[in-house]
């Protein structure tokens, strides 16, 4: 159903981590509401710190770098807190294809790496009538977030990203052009770790991926934006 998502691959490495993230998208807050439609109601957004030197901004399909508090509006207690999780690092996810909530969807676009904000989520774009239980969010909940955003990148899933790993250019990702580029980003990264980790992330890229199970990761498969053109 729309409220279970995947869960993230166990690693050795944040790397590993941050690796299985950028090819699959995961949900940081597990549950979105089903059936809501969204009213006339919008996210009220209050600009706490704006840097000088804004650029870039944040769009659709950008991989996002933030910390987080999430506040209930109603007596102020506070439900999410990015720093206590992760061992305190800051949380990437693609901006705009609902791997948070809508209101955050919304509330982080044209945001730029240093900006601090303060947000109000109406109910409609949160959890809705249906509430999130397991996140102590109860039904008809107003959401208070303050974020604070770090790092704006070009997104996993937009065609640069993906032409950049299709060497031979076929349109298609073979099991030995998502290898390769692992290795390039373990290299780069330049910790040392067990070769099972990059085999255990290959694997699942293609559990995940590979809904034909061709043993090709297509541009369809691939990109998770239908207006994009491959």
């Amino acid at each position: 159903s729309a409220g279970t998502v995947p869960r993230r691959l166990p690693s050795r490495s944040d790397m590993g981590r941050r690796l299985t993230l950028l090819l699959l998208p995961l949900a940081l807050l597990a549950a979105r509401a089903e059936g809501d439609t969204a009213a006339a109601e919008e996210v009220k957004i209050e600009v706490l710190h704006l840097p000088e030197a804004c650029s870039p901004k944040s769009k659709k399909g950008d991989l996002l770098n933030a910390h987080y508090d999430g506040f209930l509006a109603s007596d102020g207690s506070k439900f999410y807190c990015s720093r206590t999780q992760n061992e305190g690092h800051p949380k990437w996810f693609v901006l705009g294809v609902g791997q948070v909530i809508k209101g955050l969807d919304i509330a982080m676009m044209n945001m730029c790496p240093g900006e601090k904000r303060k947000v109000i989520i109406p109910p409609s774009l949160a959890y809705g009538q249906q509430g999130y239980a397991q996140g102590k969010i109860p039904p008809n909940a107003t959401l208070i977030f303050e974020i604070e955003l770090y790092a704006v990148n070009k997104g996993p899933r937009s065609v640069e990203a993906f032409n950049q790993i299709d060497k031979d250019s076929d349109k298609k990702l073979s099991e030995l052009e998502i290898s390769q580029y692992l290795k390039e980003e373990f290299a780069r990264d330049g910790k040392k770790r067990h070769p099972s980790v990059h085999d255990e992330i290959l694997a699942d890229i293609f559990k995940k991926n590979d809904h034909d199970g061709d043993g090709f990761i297509s541009a369809k498969e691939y990109n998770v934006y239908q207006h994009d053109e491959l």
